[in-house]
């Protein structure tokens, strides 16, 4: 793996918090031990574990929306632990999409304005609605663009959040447990499209989910154990 062509390197990556103990004391308590991890362009990598196992966690520190206690993280070349939180806001805005297991839809906007808003902050050129239409109409939601997001069903709504996440087509994506709320046949219809779309924009894919046959159809594949990750089989 080239060097240029490396999206996110992070190494021996720690992640520690305090919490409550008894008779009124703290505790540190070590959530991520040692990680490292290198992920080239363009690949998809799921990441399994059990609950409670540090992957959201893990995710967040990968995204820069939080900072990890130790170790080296660099996202497009950047070292994160030397950038603020804006500085790392600014760092992924339009590079960097995000699908999440609750959605995270702004209720009282429509399919269409809620796909409209990374374009907006992104501030991109040219007819953004068209844009946004047009990525509702990738994920089969042409005709319910007009509609407010609380009358859509919720595998229309992760429909509507994927549209959201892709329009920008950004160089990385981050989908944390994305089929988590869904039914089994959703659920499935849900990854094929975010798997077609990251295929079809070849955008480097993080993937954290309890469903292990989605793992399955990642370029690689890791466990969340103990602190670290383990490989497992990869396609």
């Amino acid at each position: 793996m080239s060097e240029n062509n490396r999206v996110i390197v992070a190494s021996g990556l720690q992640k520690q918090v305090i919490a409550p103990a008894a008779n009124n004391a703290s505790e540190i308590l070590s959530i991520l031990t040692e990680i490292n991890l290198q992920v080239a362009a363009g690949v998809s990598v799921a990441i399994t574990g059990a609950s409670g196992s540090g992957k959201s966690t893990l995710l967040g520190l990968l995204a820069g929306l939080d900072v990890p206690t130790a170790g080296s993280l660099q996202l497009f070349g950047q070292e994160l632990t030397q950038l603020s939180e804006d500085q790392r806001a600014a760092l992924r805005l339009g590079k960097v999409g995000f699908v999440f297991q609750s959605f995270h839809l702004l209720e009282h906007l429509t399919a269409v304005e809620n796909v409209l808003l990374p374009l907006e902050l992104a501030q991109v050129k040219g007819d953004l609605k068209q844009r946004a239409l047009t990525a509702l109409d990738q994920v089969g939601l042409a005709a319910r663009a007009q509609q407010f997001v609380t009358k859509l069903s919720g595998g229309e709504q992760q429909r509507v959040a994927l549209a959201r996440a892709f329009v920008t087509q950004p160089e990385l994506l981050f989908a944390d447990e994305p089929t988590g709320n869904l039914d089994r046949h959703t659920g499935q219809e849900v990854a094929a499209l975010l798997f077609r779309l990251q295929h079809d924009y070849q955008t480097t894919l993080i993937l954290v989910t309890h469903d292990e046959s989605l793992a399955a159809q990642c370029n690689h594949w890791y466990r969340l154990a103990d602190g670290r990750l383990h490989r497992q089989e990869s396609v």
